[in-house]
């Protein structure tokens, strides 16, 4: 490579009046790159993993990583909604994956209408709100196009051609499968691969305005879709699976979990589902630094703020546990890097709480624009330029299990506090100084009774606040 599910209930619509989007003129106008990874957890380079990501690690030096952003909601559909309005999800009432952004509240301004609203040039490749994949992939899914002034829906090929190399369902009736296609060629007839083709079209169409892109891929969600060099890249008898300890499963409360023990799958077959996620992360990255090496041949990043981010975390059988929607560290805690031109602080690490919300207000001041005053996430400015500093003393993320309720759950700069149904069906807490594999539950552990109740109260304030 070169260098580089709808909810149960239904909602009434609210129109609440938020600030208007004024048009300013900042004496320099800054274009924005945001590109947004699909499932990907923390297993890059840049992060300590044995994952091969060059582009995303190159990104890293060139800007400041922070290393414990959480998202608001481990599901695509309310946790992008909730980043791209800069509201929390029950704020913005978007609690599943079939809801647009304006479900809820039809006149909040998203973070690309707010660039729309002050001269910019605003396009989508790509997912960047919810798409179901495989099967809304080459449709615009639950868009918002008040955001855009364009928008590509790549069409790609989710699905097993002649001679691909395997197909892997481990138990689909709980849950999304490990589909596995190692495919031939350079991976050209897939949406990645295309949405990177229509980024670097847009970046030499629009390189003299000012633009805000945002470059959705797709991978490394499943159906792990990749060409055969990717997962070659990994030798699967090299791939190590979590040591678990034998009481995990029983210290959680059943709720913390969405599907059966390692969704049944064999040892053989865990090893290959996380070679297939690592080698589609890689052809991700491939994807990346085809864009980012456009832009740096157009010279256009001495001009442009650039993110990385993913939506939510995910689980690689940690807790003999897959996927996402739930609430361990794994699903909660997502890679964000940015990249200014003028930064100060390239290649450090930021090691303040966070959250994903923060997003918004931070991309608007770092382009001298005066975002909605309704935004509920803090501007990340501040932590750029001293990434040494502490940040927030928390940082909250939810799920919303339909018929089964609800999980909340609070991350301090020690403790991880989840309760489910208001405490009624279970409660965890983590010490992450003795247990940052999340494996040991303190919630009934007297020594610890103090710390669960000011972390009880947390909650609740936080979100009764937000209600």
């Amino acid at each position: 490579m070169k260098k580089w599910l709808l909810v149960g209930a239904v909602m009434a619509a609210v129109a609440l009046p938020f600030s208007p989007a004024r048009a300013e003129s900042p004496k320099s106008k800054l274009n924005v790159l945001l590109i947004i990874s699909d499932d990907l957890c923390n297993d890059l380079g840049c992060y300590g993993a044995p994952v091969k990501t060059p582009n995303i690690d190159r990104l890293a030096e060139r800007g400041v990583k922070l290393d414990r952003i959480y998202c608001q909601f481990p599901l695509c559909g309310p946790s992008r909604c909730s980043f791209m309005s800069g509201l929390r999800p029950d704020t913005e009432g978007v609690l599943g994956n079939g809801q647009t952004v304006r479900f809820k509240l039809k006149n909040l301004v998203t973070l690309p209408e707010l660039f729309r609203h002050n001269g910019y040039y605003s396009a989508r490749v790509g997912k960047v709100y919810h798409l179901g994949i495989p099967g809304q992939v080459g449709t615009p899914g639950p868009d918002d196009p008040q955001s855009w002034d364009y928008a590509f829906n790549p069409k790609g090929n989710e699905f097993p051609t002649k001679d691909d190399g395997d197909e892997f369902d481990p138990d689909p009736k709980n849950g999304q499968s490990f589909r596995r296609n190692l495919l031939k060629g350079d991976g050209h007839e897939q949406a990645d691969f295309q949405s990177a083709d229509e980024a670097i079209r847009l970046l030499n169409q629009h390189k003299d305005q000012p633009f805000f892109l945002a470059v959705g891929f797709i991978r490394p969600h499943v159906p792990e879709v990749a060409p055969k060099s990717f997962f070659d890249l990994y030798d699967v008898n090299q791939i190590k699976l979590p040591e678990i300890p034998a009481n995990d499963f029983a210290s959680k409360p059943p709720l913390a979990f969405h599907a059966p023990a390692d969704m049944g799958m064999s040892e053989s077959d865990r090893r290959e589902s996380i070679r297939a996620y690592h080698a589609t992360t890689s052809f991700m990255d491939a994807q990346a630094g085809r864009v980012l090496d456009e832009l740096h041949r157009l010279n256009l990043d001495e001009k442009t703020v650039i993110v990385f981010m993913s939506d939510h975390g995910y689980l690689l059988g940690q807790h003999h546990a897959w996927q996402k929607t739930m609430l361990f560290e794994e699903t909660c805690r997502v890679p964000m890097i940015y990249v200014t031109p003028d930064m100060k602080t390239r290649g450090q690490s930021a090691r303040g709480i966070a959250e994903s919300v923060d997003m918004y207000p931070t991309v608007a001041e770092l382009c001298g624009l005066t975002a909605p005053k309704e935004l509920q996430g803090k501007s990340l400015v501040p932590l750029l330029e001293d990434p040494s500093k502490p940040f927030k003393s928390a940082a909250f993320t939810q799920l919303h299990r339909n018929k089964n309720g609800d999980g909340r759950s609070i991350r301090s700069d020690r403790f991880r506090y989840t309760e489910w149904n208001a405490g009624k069906d279970g409660m965890e807490l983590y010490d992450h100084n003795s247990d940052p594999a999340e494996y040991h539950n303190l919630a009934k552990d007297p020594a610890y009774a103090d710390t669960l109740s000011d972390l009880q109260k947390q909650l609740h304030a936080h979100y009764n606040h937000h209600e």
